[in-house]
């Protein structure tokens, strides 16, 4: 299988065309970033530019006529720069997207694999949600991701589109073969903690400890990024079966949730990283940060059943292949 996956060299994007890579498919990955240096995976090739260029992407499936399908995970991804950049945000995750989209269209791909995110829902008593439970974004990123859900829903509707959509719940960790990872991630709790051990910061803060959850801190469902890589593989392998082993309702868009199916709340995530790395890290409590909610976690039982998936990892290997990505490239 040959797919095309864009912003490839990105955090996720790049697990993802590993893990292509690693089950004998191959990857064209298009990326604003300057990618050839640094990465090489095998069976994959680089274009460099815009998700919204419809020549480039012309150019792609000229030369890679046997594309089945797109991996869309191009974005800019922080709930909390978000709220302050709302622009590049709606021009980046909607706009450009949705260009993107209709480009695709034209050049005859019908078949979407979206990266979303868990942001797109509400508070929910118990913080478990499914992929029915209420939606209400509280931050632009969020909005973006949602707006952009419901764009690929009319355009399957209207354009003989299919979509499996995949809600990433709060990916952590790297490569367990240590092939890529990112040094500094905004907004990710792995690398604020790193931080403080290595005494690029004084202590880790936590934003807010009176959320009403078990120990007052926000509930969060952290998962493997080889997970969320692996997740893709399986969407694309069982792409077409996906959709009537969901139900009958669901003939051209399909939801799933991808996270752990565990609940953590960052206390005890905190605990989890202090065990395995044998510091203590020093907390201080901050203010809510503008966009956060209590905290959500999820069912994962509609991706088991329809794209064969499960999460193989835990919050402490995540933890351990993030510090060991981190030592190997310093």
């Amino acid at each position: 299988m040959k797919v095309l996956i864009t912003g490839g060299a990105g955090y996720i994007g790049s697990a993802i065309s590993y893990a292509f890579s690693d089950k004998g498919h191959q990857a064209v990955i298009i990326d604003s970033a300057d990618i050839t240096d640094e990465l090489n995976i095998p069976g994959c090739f680089f274009y460099h530019g815009d998700i919204s260029d419809k020549a480039l992407l012309a150019k792609i499936f000229e030369e890679h006529k046997d594309i089945e399908l797109v991996i869309h995970c191009a974005e800019k991804g922080s709930v909390f720069d978000s709220v302050y950049n709302p622009y590049e945000y709606y021009s980046t995750n909607v706009v450009q997207t949705m260009e993107l989209f209709k480009n695709l269209r034209d050049l005859g791909l019908r078949k979407i694999i979206f990266a979303s995110s868990a942001a797109v829902y509400d508070n929910v008593p118990g913080y478990m949600v499914t992929e029915h439970s209420p939606i209400k974004p509280r931050s632009p990123f969020g909005r973006s991701k949602y707006i952009t859900e419901m764009i690929l829903k009319d355009f399957c509707d209207a354009y003989d589109m299919k979509c499996i959509t995949l809600r990433y719940f709060n990916p952590i960790g790297a490569d367990p073969q240590g092939r890529c990872g990112k040094s500094y991630l905004s907004g990710n709790i792995i690398s604020g903690l790193v931080k403080v051990v290595n005494n690029q910061e004084t202590c880790f803060i936590i934003s807010g400890d009176d959320w009403g959850t078990r120990d007052g801190t926000c509930v969060r469902d952290y998962i493997h990024i080889w997970d969320v890589a692996m997740a893709n593989v399986l969407a694309a392998e069982n792409f077409d079966e996906a959709f009537p082993r969901a139900g009958k309702e669901y003939s051209d868009y399909l939801s799933l949730n991808i996270g752990s199916g565990v609940d953590v709340t960052v206390r005890e995530f905190i605990m989890a990283f202090e065990n395995i790395t044998g510091e203590k890290i020093p907390v201080k409590i901050g203010p809510r940060r503008k966009g956060d909610i209590s905290g959500s976690y999820a069912n994962i039982q509609l991706a088991k059943r329809t794209i064969n998936w499960e999460p193989k990892f835990v919050v402490e290997n995540a933890i351990i292949d993030y510090i060991s990505w981190l030592e190997k490239t310093e």
